[in-house]
């Protein structure tokens, strides 16, 4: 399968207290869980992941909130295919699941003026490279899930923000419903309960949902339990809704979207159930279709999902006190292969990552409706971009 499938565009957004003298950082790809504060109109830096020919690293661009435009990409650290990036809950720090130094791991950055990125350090995971990188709303620890190895590693966080050695945990099994896809574990994604409780892991071989309890005091992760998903699904992504009752799966195999009602004191959930993001009809025009990135609004009525080799995403209405969700609008990103998409600060615009186009573009969110509309001078070229997340 193809290695841009390794890639991903995470464009961080994070609200940074108004007197802070941290850089502000817009994180897309981070936090579609939490609500987002009204923001007026301002000039946030945006972080891109990378990862594929001519890509040296980890870019940043600025974007005004206003009018929706990105300015022209640099590059801000260079690093080996640095994928998913998170940023610490206090600022100022930024963390790359990426190879730096011969390291295949985590790498910390220190988050300085005008969006200037600093190496700390790096720690490699001890299984290969990782997929994706978050950091616990403690902000004592990061976790990443490795695709390829079948595992998560858990690195304790010190002062400065240095990561310290990893501690591995190994997925088994595979739901082998998909030939070859299925066989083994694939990790893709560590997220937190709103309550912070638990960790998530979606596993696109084992057809299921890997949940953690969380140890915040000792920086670890000890094993809870599984959740069943859709069979050949594939499990890639996931949300929790803003008031964390229901979580939002995206099915990279199956492209589609799986609503789970989650009980909060027990740490687990329950199917309700599951929506195509694409018709059949749709995916037979194109030889690959795969599910990449979901969001949600902050207002918990729209769910966002990228459309891989469709080359779109799909824009649901959802009813906050169901978790139904239906297709309103299925959008060209106006780019190839949207690894990733997030929501800039406010909710106001989505920013989507051409991962195969070296491109990134920007649509426009109604903020009733949900819908986007394709803004056509807010493209900027970034080397296969997979996005990253923060403020300044």
């Amino acid at each position: 399968f193809r290695r841009v499938l390794f890639r991903s565009f995470d464009v961080l957004r994070r609200s940074v207290m108004k007197n802070s003298p941290l850089p502000r950082v817009l994180a897309l790809f981070l936090v579609a869980a939490a609500a987002v504060p009204a923001l007026r109109a301002e000039a946030w830096n945006v972080f891109f992941g990378t990862g594929g020919p001519g890509a040296k690293g980890i870019y940043r661009a600025s974007f005004d909130t206003a009018t929706g435009k990105l300015g022209a990409a640099e590059l801000a650290a260079e690093a080996g295919s640095p994928g998913f990036l998170a940023i610490h809950p206090e600022g100022g720090r930024l963390y790359a699941a990426a190879n730096v130094g011969g390291v295949q791991g985590a790498a910390a950055y220190r988050i300085g003026p005008g969006g200037a990125l600093t190496l700390i350090n790096a720690s490699p995971t001890g299984d290969g490279g990782a997929a994706h990188i978050a950091v616990h709303p403690s902000g004592k620890f990061a976790a990443t899930a490795q695709y390829g190895g079948g595992s998560v590693a858990v690195f304790p966080l010190a002062a400065d923000g240095s990561l310290g050695a990893a501690k591995l945990l190994r997925h088994e099994g595979g739901s082998k419903v998909v030939d070859k896809r299925q066989d083994t574990p694939h990790p893709h994604y560590i997220g937190w309960s709103p309550d912070g409780r638990f960790a998530l892991v979606p596993d696109l071989g084992l057809d299921g949902i890997m949940i953690y309890r969380v140890n915040a005091a000792a920086g670890s992760l000890e094993r809870h339990g599984i959740v069943a998903s859709v069979p050949g699904g594939g499990p890639r992504h996931l949300k929790f809704s803003p008031d964390g009752k229901f979580i939002y799966l995206l099915n990279e195999l199956s492209v589609s979207l799986s609503t789970f009602a989650w009980d909060a004191a027990a740490g687990s959930a329950r199917l309700l159930s599951t929506v195509a993001s694409i018709s059949e009809t749709a995916k037979s025009r194109e030889t690959h279709n795969s599910g990449a990135e979901v969001l949600i609004h902050p207002s918990g009525r729209f769910v966002y999902f990228s459309n891989r080799g469709h080359d779109t995403v799909t824009v649901f209405r959802v009813d906050p006190a169901t978790g139904a969700a239906e297709v309103a609008q299925v959008q060209p990103v106006r780019g190839a292969f949207p690894r990733n998409i997030n929501l800039a600060p406010g909710a106001g615009w989505l920013l989507a990552a051409g991962a195969d186009s070296n491109t990134v573009s920007v649509h426009q969110v109604d903020p009733a409706t949900g819908l986007l509309t394709y803004q056509t001078k807010g493209v900027i070229n970034v080397p296969a971009p997979k996005i990253g997340r923060a403020h300044v």
